[in-house]
């Protein structure tokens, strides 16, 4: 789904393209880095810039994982480095 596509869904039926998460997978810098197969400061700056989930646990950073991966798959080349370098080299269904 495009950005677009997102703003036109009512409110109301947003939790069926996106479902509350109950207990979200919490993950550092370097951790959101290995899994979407980019560098620590592509997470810094989505972090900046207010693009990804996060929160603050003493002077370190925690990614939520959901908004990691919408954020790695809303542009062509951050989409690439996931599936090529990332977590999405090992799901078969990706690839597709």
């Amino acid at each position: 789904m495009d950005k677009n596509t997102i703003q036109n869904i009512p409110e109301e039926n947003k939790n069926l393209f996106f479902p509350e998460i109950k207990k979200p997978i919490w993950l550092s810098v370097s951790e959101a880095a290995k899994i979407g197969g980019v560098q620590t400061k592509t997470i810094r700056r989505a972090i900046q810039s207010k693009v990804i989930k996060y929160k603050i646990i003493g002077n370190r950073y925690l990614i939520e994982l959901a908004s990691l991966i919408t954020y790695l798959l809303t542009k062509t080349k951050l989409k690439n480095k996931l599936n090529q370098f990332g977590i999405g080299q090992y799901i078969e269904q990706w690839k597709k």
